[in-house]
């Protein structure tokens, strides 16, 4: 099953490639393959938060975004092996949020809802 973001000003992605408290706009339309997702949340930024964006502007996070975060599945992930001092091994997976801003609710609801059709115990 796949899912279509549509480009649009009011809607941000994060992953875990990116930078801490990065952001960026949505620009283009993309695609993303749910079968690929090991783990769907959905929550509400209950308080202003300050992002950034590629170029290091400052991007406010008003109350009442929603997000869409999606965990990936084991293969899409990443090895570290080394960690701090020591040696082993951690396997990373990665991980999408996508922001909806107040006035993207339209958008985030439709998507939310195709999501939760494919969910059986809803």
């Amino acid at each position: 099953m796949f899912i279509k973001i549509k480009k649009n000003c009011g809607i941000y992605m994060e992953h875990n490639g990116m930078e801490k408290n990065h952001i960026m706009p949505v620009t283009s339309n993309f695609l993303i393959n749910l079968g690929h997702a090991a783990e769907i949340s959905f929550y509400t930024i209950k308080e202003t938060k300050v992002r950034f964006d590629l170029e290091n502007h400052q991007i406010t996070v008003p109350p009442h975004t929603r997000v869409i975060h999606l965990q990936m599945a084991y293969s899409y992930s990443s090895t570290k092996e080394k960690i701090g001092d020591s040696k082993g091994s951690i396997v990373e997976r990665n991980f999408y949020k996508f922001y909806f801003k107040p006035e993207e609710m339209g958008q985030y609801e439709e998507l939310r809802s195709h999501i939760e059709k494919h969910v059986l115990n809803l």
